[in-house]
């Protein structure tokens, strides 16, 4: 069997190394994640007994991140003959060779039942020998010695055991630059990529990434050189990734946040709320497309419930309203309809001395929402490194669609009138 298979250089000592542990940090788009799925279904395909457990820290998340990257390379090598290679089941999660037997599995380790769960993971044919966590910096030390317990025994001549951690290295005083980076040890193998590495980065990624740098210079250390750092000043921390009900009739009211943009994204959030909390059912989030292109992607968004739009693009808001939305320009007017009024809220501050205990539930196909979530932080002032009241403007998109998603709800006697 013949496959064209096209790569990065900049991995190629990642790839032939047989160390215990990879420990791969680097930029947003430094196609690490990317290239480990890519290599991962070849070793697979050609190491009979070899088997592969992918992680993130809530296991939900898998199926839009590694299970996503991993049915990706193999789409991308076989093309619509993918099926005759690779047996793809959606539930649960899991990806069988046809050629020899071995598996991918995918896991979480969000709690002590889970993580009970990975001591007892066996396979038909072979052992556990590849282990993927995917945003490694959201996994503790001790998650990491319950998987790295279970690679153990002896295995056929020419076989290895080995982990493999893909991260942005956002703080410089987490535990794996202390265990992994400061302490040499010749069974550890780390890398640094960045997308400036990544030669199929295209050019308005390139533009949005040189925007960052001049916005956002603390952020760009990490996302787009790949250095440690800081993630000091975010905005909410009221969040959390969680399979949340698609159906209506579960929420006190639905309403819709739209954020129009092109070179950077259009986005659209589905929200739904109920018992003062706030659940993100889902999200369209374009670059590059017009309205019209963008209206036909919009399928799952109802017609029926309120649109808010920014009012500052008033001929869009049109076209939306035409093809039959309820779509509504957010007034922006007075310190009522200020970006800090809007956040307060989200936090739970809903009158003046009064708060709630509010939460943001985020559907884990809502992958754009949850970067930006991640990320979203406090303008510092460099010289004095106080943060202000004004949220960096860069990778904001569906945070602006949130914003504005809420209107109805949070100044419900206003537009109700």
């Amino acid at each position: 069997m013949n496959i064209t298979v096209k790569a990065n250089p900049v991995f190629k000592a990642v790839n032939m190394s047989q160390k215990r542990y990879i420990v791969m940090k680097g930029s947003a788009g430094s196609g690490k994640s990317v290239d480990t799925a890519q290599n991962y279904i070849l070793r697979l395909m050609r190491d009979k007994g070899r088997n592969l457990v992918a992680l993130r820290k809530s296991d939900i998340t898998n199926r839009d991140s590694t299970f996503a990257e991993l049915t990706g390379a193999i789409y991308r090598m076989f093309g619509d003959k993918a099926e005759q290679y690779w047996q793809i089941n959606m539930s649960p999660l899991k990806l069988t060779c046809k050629a020899n037997g071995n598996q991918i599995i995918f896991r979480g380790m969000n709690d002590d039942k889970q993580r009970e769960k990975l001591k007892s993971i066996t396979f038909q044919k072979g052992k556990l020998t590849d282990v993927w966590l995917e945003e490694a910096t959201e996994f503790t030390q001790a998650d990491v010695e319950i998987i790295d317990d279970r690679l153990r025994g002896e295995l056929p001549e020419g076989q290895f055991y080995q982990i493999r951690m893909t991260f942005n290295p956002v703080s410089s005083s987490h535990w794996i630059k202390k265990v992994f980076f400061d302490i040499p040890d010749p069974n550890v193998l780390t890398h640094h990529s960045t997308y400036l590495m990544n030669r199929f980065i295209d050019d308005a990624y390139r533009a949005r990434m040189e925007r960052r740098k001049q916005v956002d210079p603390e952020g760009y250390q990490i996302y787009g050189l790949g250095e440690w750092g800081e993630i000091g000043g975010l905005i909410l921390r009221n969040w959390e990734v969680k399979e949340i009900s698609q159906n209506f009739n579960d929420y006190d009211d639905i309403a819709i946040g739209q954020d129009f943009g092109f070179n950077h994204a259009n986005a659209i959030l589905l929200l739904g709320i109920r018992d003062d909390n706030i659940y993100i059912l889902d999200e369209v989030y374009v670059f590059e497309k017009e309205t019209a292109e963008i209206i036909p992607l919009a399928e799952n968004i109802p017609k029926n419930r309120r649109m808010w739009c920014d009012s500052a693009e008033p001929d869009r808001i049109k076209m939306w309203q035409k093809a039959g939305y309820k779509a509504k320009g957010v007034d922006k007017g007075g310190s009522a309809g200020s970006v800090k009024a809007q956040i307060d809220w989200l936090k739970g501050v809903v009158a003046k001395g009064k708060t709630i205990k509010r939460k943001i539930y985020v559907h884990p196909h809502c992958v754009n929402t949850i970067k930006e979530l991640q990320q979203w932080k406090w303008k510092k002032d460099e010289k004095t490194g106080v943060y202000l009241d004004e949220p960096v403007p860069f990778q904001d998109d569906a945070m602006a669609a949130l914003r504005y998603g809420v209107e109805g709800w949070r100044k419900v006697k206003e537009w109700m009138v």
